[in-house]
C-alpha cells in the first residue's frame, strides 16, 4: 500500500509537489485525558509543524490543523533554501531542548524529530544535487482540492476550496498562478546541464492525468455545490485552460529533456530506502525476499488442490487455480456491499479469537473514483484527520484501474480485488485489523505526534498491515487463505524486484513476467507495480516485506521470552498503542517494558 506519506516528506519541497497532501500521516490531537509527557512532547513537535506548515499548508489542512483551508503549496522563488532554514531553524530549537530535557519518553521523542528533520536536509541536498524534476501539478490541486471536498469534512470548510482554487489559478490579487511558478522552478533546475530531467514514461503519465484531475474536481464541485459559488465557474474554465496550457509546455520543453532509464543515482536510491525505513543493505534484502518468494511459493501449490477440490476445479496448479477462481467477478454495483459483509465476518473473528482490540468506529470502505485511480492507483488507506477529529473515519479505498498514459484511452481496468477470494485479506491489510485499525486507534487511544508524524516510515506502517493480514490468514476460508499467500507472495517479489530494477540487475520486462506468471496478477496490476518500482515511488514497495520481517521476529522472540504468559491479544494491543514507531525502536519498547510487565502478571 502506496498510501502514507510522513510529514518529513511534504515538508521536502521536491517531493511535496507531488501532491499527495492528504495521504499524510497524521498526529493525535489529544484530549482531557492526555499524560503530561504526551502534552511536553506534542510542544517539540509543533515547533516543526509551525515552521513548516506554510509550506504545504494542503497536507496540514487534511491533518487537522485549522487556518490552512485557503492556502496553498508554496512554490515560490528560493522554496528549498527557505524550507531548508526553516527545518534548520525548527532542528536548532530542539536541541537546545534536549539539553535540559530529563523526561525519558520526552526525550526519545525529541530524538525522533530531531533526525527527522536531518533526514529532510539530506534529501533536500541530494535531490537538489541530481534533479530537474517537472512538478505534476494537475495532481498537486485535486489532492488540494478532494482534501476539503468530501462526505466527512465539515460543509462550512468545504468553500475554502474555491479559495484555494482561486489561488492556484492566480485569480485572487496578488497571487501568481501556480503552473507559472512550476515553470520557473523547472527552469531553475534545468538550467544545470548536470541535473536529471524526469523519468520520461513518468511524464507521458501525469499529461494523460490531467483530464482525469480537472474532471474529477469539476464533478466535485457539482456534488457539493460549489459550481453555484460566484466565481466558481470561470476559476474551473481558468484551471482547464491553464493546465492545457501546462501540459503543452511540459510536452514541449519538459519531455525533450526527459531520461529514458528509470534509475536513479545510487545515493539517491539508497536515501529512498532509508526514508522508507530499510536498515539493510538492498542485497542483503534480496537474499532474504528470494529464499521466502520459493517457500510462500510452495506453500500455495500443496494448499492449491485442496481449494481447486472445494470449488469443483480440474486444475491444481496454483496459478491455474486462482485464474480460475478470478473469473467470478463481482459486479460494481455489488462490490461494496460484499466487502461491508467480509468486514462483518472479519471483526467477528477478531473478537473470537481475541486478536486485538477492536476500535469503536465503524469501518468505511468504498470503491475510488477515475481521478483518485490516476492519482494513487493501488488500493489504499485513506488516513482521518487525527488532530482536532470530530469524528472523522479513515476510509479504505479500492481503486479499480490503472489509467493508461495514452491520452483518451480507457482505464485498464484490475480483477485481483473483486472477486470474492481476494476480499478477505485486502480487507485484513486496508481495514482491519491492518491499517485502518491502527489510525483509529491512534483517535481513540492517542499517541504523541512524535510517534504518529515524525517517525512514520513505511515499514513500520506497512509491516503492521502484512502482519495483520497473517493474523487473520488461518481462519479464512480456504479459497481465501490462497489469495492471502498471493498477496504475501507478490509483498516477497517487490523485496527483489524493486532493488534489482533499480540496480540493474533485471529488466522491466522479465519483472513483468514473473508479476503476472508467478505471482498471478492482472497485466494493469502488474503495469501498475513495475511503473511504482521504476518511478513512481522506486524502494517504497521494499517496506512490506522486510517490516513483516522485523515484526514477526519480534512476535516470535516475544513468545519465546514469555513462553505461557505470552498473550496474543495484550502483545497486539501494545504494539498498536506505540503508534507508528520504527522497528528497532519497537523492539527496544517490547524488551524493556512490554516483556518485564507480562513476567510479573
Amino acid at each position: 500500500m502506496h498510501r502514507y506519506i510522513p510529514v518529513r516528506m511534504i515538508l521536502r519541497p521536491a517531493v511535496l509537489v507531488l501532491g499527495a497532501a492528504f495521504l499524510t500521516a497524521p498526529a493525535f490531537a489529544g484530549t482531557n485525558d492526555t499524560p503530561a509527557w504526551i502534552e511536553k512532547s506534542n510542544a517539540n513537535a509543533k515547533v516543526i509543524l509551525d515552521a513548516t506548515n506554510q509550506f504545504g499548508p494542503e497536507g496540514a489542512s487534511s491533518t487537522g490543523i485549522a487556518g490552512f483551508d485557503d492556502k496553498v503549496a508554496d512554490l515560490g522563488p528560493r522554496i528549498n533554501e527557505r524550507a531548508d532554514a526553516a527545518i534548520i531553524g525548527a532542528r536548532d530549537e530542539l536541541k537546545k531542548r534536549m539539553m535540559t530535557e530529563t523526561d525519558a519518553l520526552v526525550r526519545q521523542d525529541l530524538e525522533i524529530l530531531i533526525q527527522s528533520c536531518d533526514d529532510t536536509l539530506e534529501t533536500n541536498r541530494l535531490q537538489k544535487k541530481h534533479l530537474a524534476r517537472f512538478i505534476d501539478v494537475g495532481q498537486l490541486i485535486f489532492f488540494g482540492e478532494f482534501g476539503l471536498l468530501q462526505d466527512q469534512v465539515d460543509a462550512a470548510r468545504r468553500p475554502a476550496a474555491l479559495a484555494r482554487l482561486k489561488l492556484y489559478t492566480g485569480l485572487t490579487p496578488g497571487s501568481t498562478p501556480i503552473t507559472q511558478l512550476a515553470r520557473d522552478r523547472y527552469n531553475e533546475a534545468a538550467a544545470d546541464p548536470a541535473h536529471l530531467g524526469s523519468f520520461k514514461e513518468r511524464i507521458q503519465q501525469s499529461l494523460s492525468n490531467t483530464a482525469r484531475y480537472v474532471t474529477g474536481i469539476r464533478g466535485l464541485y457539482a456534488k457539493y455545490g460549489l459550481d453555484k459559488l460566484d466565481g466558481a465557474p470561470a476559476a474551473l474554465d481558468t484551471l482547464e485552460k491553464q493546465l492545457k496550457d501546462y501540459n503543452e509546455w511540459v510536452t514541449a520543453t519538459v519531455l525533450p529533456r526527459a531520461r529514458t532509464d528509470f534509475r536513479l543515482p545510487a545515493e539517491l536510491y539508497a536515501d529512498n530506502l532509508k526514508n522508507v525505513g530499510l536498515d539493510i543493505p538492498p542485497e542483503e534484502l534480496m537474499q532474504k525476499a528470494l529464499i521466502s518468494f520459493a517457500e510462500i511459493r510452495n506453500e500455495m501449490q500443496a494448499l492449491a488442490p485442496l481449494v481447486a477440490k472445494e470449488n469443483g476445479l480440474t486444475v491444481t496448479d496454483y496459478r491455474a487455480v486462482m485464474k480460475e477462481l478470478k473469473k467470478e467477478q463481482l459486479p460494481k454495483d455489488q462490490v461494496e456491499a460484499y466487502y461491508a459483509g467480509v468486514i462483518k465476518q472479519v471483526e467477528d473473528i477478531i473478537r473470537r479469537e481475541h486478536i486485538v482490540t477492536l476500535p469503536e468506529r465503524a469501518m468505511i470502505m468504498r470503491l475510488a473514483s477515475e481521478a483518485e485511480n490516476a492519482a494513487q492507483p493501488a488500493p489504499h488507506m485513506q488516513p482521518p484527520p487525527l488532530i482536532n477529529n470530530k469524528g472523522e473515519r479513515g476510509q479504505f479505498v479500492l481503486t479499480t484501474g490503472n489509467p493508461p498514459a495514452k491520452d483518451g484511452a480507457k482505464t485498464d481496468g484490475y480483477d485481483d480485488f473483486t472477486h470474492k477470494s481476494a476480499t478477505w485479506t485486502l480487507t485484513a491489510h486496508e481495514g482491519r485489523p491492518g491499517h485502518e485499525l491502527q489510525f483509529s486507534a491512534m483517535v481513540e487511544r492517542g499517541v504523541s505526534q512524535a510517534r504518529s508524524l515524525f517517525a512514520f516510515n513505511s515499514v513500520n506502517v506497512e509491516g503492521w498491515a502484512l502482519y495483520a493480514e497473517a493474523e487473520m490468514k488461518p481462519y479464512e476460508p480456504l479459497a481465501g487463505q490462497l489469495f492471502a499467500l498471493q498477496a504475501r507472495l507478490q509483498r516477497a517479489a517487490r523485496a527483489f524486484l524493486d532493488p534489482m530494477l533499480n540496480l540493474g540487475l533485471i529488466t522491466p520486462e522479465r519483472a513483468t513476467e514473473i508479476l503476472m506468471q508467478d505471482v498471478g496478477l492482472s497485466a494493469a496490476m502488474t503495469k501498475q507495480e513495475v511503473d511504482r518500482y521504476t518511478f513512481r515511488s522506486p524502494g517504497q514497495a521494499t517496506a512490506y516485506f522486510y517490516g513483516y520481517l522485523k515484526l514477526m521476529e519480534l512476535r516470535t522472540a516475544t513468545e519465546v521470552a514469555l513462553g505461557p504468559k505470552f498473550n496474543r491479544q495484550a502483545f497486539n494491543d501494545y504494539i498498536i498503542g506505540q503508534g507508528l514507531l520504527p522497528p528497532q525502536l519497537l523492539a527496544k519498547a517490547v524488551r524493556e517494558d512490554f516483556i518485564p510487565a507480562q513476567l510479573k502478571k
